[in-house]
C-alpha cells in the first residue's frame, strides 16, 4: 500500500542527507579551506554573526511561532473531523471527492507545519524552542497517519465497477491518478485484519536500521596518524575525509583502523542486516510478490527489468573503471594501488577557495541554457531567503532541498568554498527548481516527485556546471582537477551505486533461497563483488570485505540503483540540450521539471527524452565516461 504522500516527501529529504555516508562527503565534514595565512575563509562563529543574506527566511512560511501554533490547532481540528467521511466513500462521486479534498488539505497543512519546525531545528539544533516545535510536529505527523489510515483500505474495498463509475464523474476526476496509485496495491492486499496485524509489526521491522545506526554511533575508534605522526581522532564522520587526504599514511591508518574496529562487531552488524533482508522477503512473500525487489519497485512504478538491465550494462563496462583505476595508480606513482588509495586526489596541491558569490555566478552561467525564466527564478532565490549557506556550531551537517507547497523552496548548505561545494549548490538548486516548477503546474496531491526523477533534475545541473567550468578553465591543472571530479562522481554514482544494488539483490536472493546470512557469508559476497568492480589494478584489501557494515542505504530496501539510473538519464538530457537547444529544454521544462507525480516516473523521463526501459542510456553514459577518461589521459600525458 502506498505511503502517505507527505511521508514519501520526507523520505526524499532523508535520502539527500544520507548520500554522504555511501562514498561522498558531507559538506560540514570537509576540512576547512585555508587561505595563504592559514585562516579560514569562513570565520563565522555563531549564527548571529552571519549576514541575513546568507540565511534562509523561515518567516516566509510562518511570520512567527504563534502563527505556527494557530495552524497546529487548525490541523488538529481538521483531523478530528476527517472521520466523518469513513464508510461513505462509495456513496457518490461527491462523497469521494470531498474526502480526498479534505485529505489533501490535512496533508498539505501538516507538510507546512513540519517543514517549518524541521528547517528551524536544523540550523540551530541546540535551541530549546526549535526542539519543542519539532517534537510537536512529529506528534502531528503520527496523529495524521493514525487518523487517516482507514482511507486507503476503504478505497481498495470499493468494487471495481463502482470505483470506475465514481471516477468518471467530473467531481472525482481530478483524483483519478491518486486513487489508481492506491488501487495498484489491491492485487497484493490481504484481508483487513491481516493488514492491520502486519501494520503493527512495522516498528519491529525498523529495529534493524535503528540498531545499525546506534551501533555505528557508539563504537569507539582508535586515533590514527599520518606522515606527521600526529594522532588524530577517527569517527564515522571524518573517516571519508581521511580517505581523500593526499597523505597516504593517514589514508592507510584510517582505513585499517576503521575496518578492523568494525570487524570486532561484525556478528552484530550481520544480524541487523540479515534481519532487514528477512523482513523485506517476508513482507514481499505474504503480499504475493515474487521477490522483495519486485515488491519494492512496484510502488514506484518501475519495472524490475530496469534494475536488472542497469547491473548487466554496468558489468559489461567494468573494464572502463579498471582502466581509470590503472590511471590513478600510475599517476599517484605507487607500486601497489590499495582500496585506501581509491579516493586520493591526483593533484595533491590545495584547490583554490571559491567565494559563495562566485559559486552563485557559476551556477547561473551554467544553467543559462535552461532558459531566462529558469535563471531569473534562481537569481530571485539567491537574494530572497531561499538558501542557508554557512556552517556554524549547532547547525547539522550535510546539504538538502525541501519546502512546502505554496511557499518557495529552501536549500540547506554548509558551504566551505571547495569545488565540490559548488557542485552541491548546483545539485540542490536542481531539486529546488523542480519543486518550483512542479508546484506551479500540479495540484498538491501530484506536486511531489519520486527519487527516480528527482535525482535526474539535480544531477543535470551538476553536469551542466561541469561542462561550463571545463570550457572556462584557464589552465591544464584546473582542467585535470575538474575532469577528476567528474570521473569520481561517475565512479561513486554510476559504478558504486550499481555495485551496492547488485549486492543488495544478491543478499535477498541468498536469504530467499534458504541460506543463512552470516558475517562470513555477507563479507565474502561483498569482497568478491568489490574485486570484480575495481579490477586487477587495485589490491582488494581484506578490510574492504566489511564495507557493507557502514552503509545505511542497505536498510532502505532497493533504492540506491536510482542514483545510477538518474546519473545516466541526466547525461543523456545534457547531451540533448547541447545538440537540440530549446527543443530539448522545452521537453525538460514541461515534463521532468513540471510533471511531478501526475504520471509514472518512466513516462516522465520518456516524455523528457530518455527511455529508461532499455539499457541504451547506461551504454550512452559509459561512452561519456570513456570520452572524459580519454581527455584526462591526454592532459596527463602532455609535458
Amino acid at each position: 500500500m502506498p505511503r502517505n504522500r507527505f511521508t514519501f516527501a520526507l523520505a526524499i529529504v532523508t535520502v539527500c542527507l544520507l548520500v554522504a555516508t555511501i562514498g561522498l562527503v558531507t559538506l560540514a565534514d570537509q576540512p576547512a579551506v585555508q587561505t595563504g595565512n592559514g585562516r579560514e575563509k569562513n570565520e563565522y562563529k555563531s549564527r548571529e554573526e552571519i549576514p541575513e543574506r546568507y540565511k534562509w527566511q523561515l518567516q516566509h512560511i510562518y511570520a512567527d511561532d504563534q502563527a505556527w501554533l494557530r495552524d497546529r490547532r487548525e490541523l488538529e481540528r481538521q483531523v478530528a473531523s476527517f472521520a466523518r467521511h469513513q464508510g461513505k466513500l462509495a456513496d457518490s462521486p461527491q462523497a469521494l471527492a470531498e474526502a480526498l479534498q479534505d485529505y489533501a488539505a490535512i496533508s498539505r497543512l501538516l507538510q507546512k507545519l513540519y517543514v517549518y519546525a524541521k528547517l528551524g531545528l536544523d540550523v540551530d539544533t541546540a535551541h530549546p524552542r526549535r526542539q519543542e516545535l519539532f517534537v510537536q510536529a512529529e506528534k502531528l505527523n503520527t496523529l495524521v497517519q493514525e487518523q487517516t489510515a482507514w482511507l486507503a483500505p476503504e478505497i481498495i474495498a470499493i468494487p471495481h465497477e463502482r470505483m470506475q463509475d465514481l471516477l468518471k464523474a467530473p467531481k472525482a476526476a481530478p483524483y483519478q491518478r491518486f486513487v489508481q496509485q492506491i488501487l495498484r496495491a489491491k492485487q497484493h492486499s490481504l484481508a483487513k485484519e491481516t493488514e492491520q496485524l502486519l501494520a503493527k509489526t512495522t516498528p519491529l521491522a525498523a529495529l534493524a536500521e535503528q540498531v545499525h545506526a546506534a551501533l555505528l554511533m557508539e563504537i569507539p575508534f582508535p586515533a590514527v596518524v599520518g606522515g606527521d605522526r600526529q594522532p588524530r581522532p577517527l569517527t564515522t564522520t571524518n573517516f571519508p575525509v581521511y580517505l581523500q587526504s593526499p597523505d597516504r599514511e593517514l589514508r592507510k591508518s584510517a582505513f585499517t583502523a576503521y575496518y578492523q574496529t568494525l570487524a570486532r562487531y561484525q556478528q552484530t552488524f550481520a544480524r541487523t542486516l540479515a534481519g532487514e533482508v528477512e523482513a523485506n522477503n517476508l513482507y514481499a512473500d505474504v503480499h504475493n510478490y515474487r521477490s522483495a525487489l519486485a515488491a519494492s519497485l512496484h510502488g514506484s512504478e518501475v519495472p524490475t527489468e530496469v534494475y536488472e538491465q542497469l547491473i548487466a550494462a554496468v558489468n559489461q563496462h567494468l573494464p572502463l573503471l579498471h582502466r581509470y583505476m590503472e590511471l590513478k595508480k600510475r599517476i599517484l606513482g605507487v607500486q601497489e594501488f590499495h582500496m585506501y588509495d581509491v579516493y586520493a586526489p591526483l593533484l595533491a596541491a590545495d584547490e583554490p577557495y571559491i567565494p559563495y558569490e562566485q559559486a552563485m555566478e557559476l551556477v547561473l552561467q551554467a544553467t543559462a541554457p535552461l532558459g531566462k525564466d529558469y535563471v531569473s527564478a534562481l537569481e530571485h532565490g539567491f537574494r530572497s531567503g531561499w538558501i542557508d549557506v554557512y556552517p556554524v556550531a549547532g547547525k547539522r551537517s550535510g546539504a538538502y532541498h525541501w519546502g512546502s507547497y505554496g511557499t518557495h523552496p529552501y536549500v540547506f548548505l554548509n558551504y566551505m568554498g571547495t569545488s565540490q561545494d559548488v557542485s552541491t549548490l548546483a545539485h540542490e538548486l536542481g531539486h529546488a527548481m523542480q519543486s518550483y516548477y512542479t508546484h506551479r503546474n500540479q495540484p498538491y496531491l501530484y506536486a511531489d516527485y519520486p527519487i527516480f526523477t528527482a535525482e535526474v533534475a539535480s544531477t543535470l545541473n551538476e553536469i551542466m556546471l561541469f561542462e561550463h567550468r571545463y570550457k572556462q578553465a584557464a589552465s591544464k591543472r584546473e582542467k585535470i582537477r575538474l575532469l577528476e571530479q567528474f570521473l569520481e562522481s561517475f565512479r561513486t554514482t554510476l559504478f558504486r551505486q550499481t555495485q551496492f544494488a547488485e549486492f543488495e539483490k544478491l543478499l535477498h536472493e541468498t536469504a530467499q533461497s534458504g541460506q543463512s546470512l552470516t558475517a562470513e557469508t555477507i563479507s565474502r559476497m561483498y569482497y568478491e563483488l568489490n574485486q570484480k568492480y575495481y579490477g586487477p589494478h587495485v589490491v582488494s584489501d581484506r578490510e574492504i570485505a566489511l564495507e557493507w557494515a557502514r552503509v545505511p542505504h542497505f536498510y532502505r530496501n532497493f533504492y540506491v540503483y536510482q542514483y545510477a539510473t538518474s546519473f545516466a538519464a541526466s547525461l543523456a538530457l545534457a547531451e540533448q540540450i547541447a545538440k537540440e537547444g530549446e527543443q530539448a529544454v522545452k521537453r525538460i521544462r514541461e515534463h521532468l521539471l513540471a510533471a511531478g507525480s501526475s504520471v509514472s516516473p518512466m513516462q516522465v523521463l520518456r516524455a523528457s527524452g530518455v527511455e529508461m526501459s532499455t539499457a541504451a542510456p547506461i551504454r550512452q553514459a559509459m561512452m561519456v565516461f570513456e570520452q572524459k577518461l580519454n581527455e584526462l589521459e591526454r592532459l596527463l600525458a602532455e609535458k
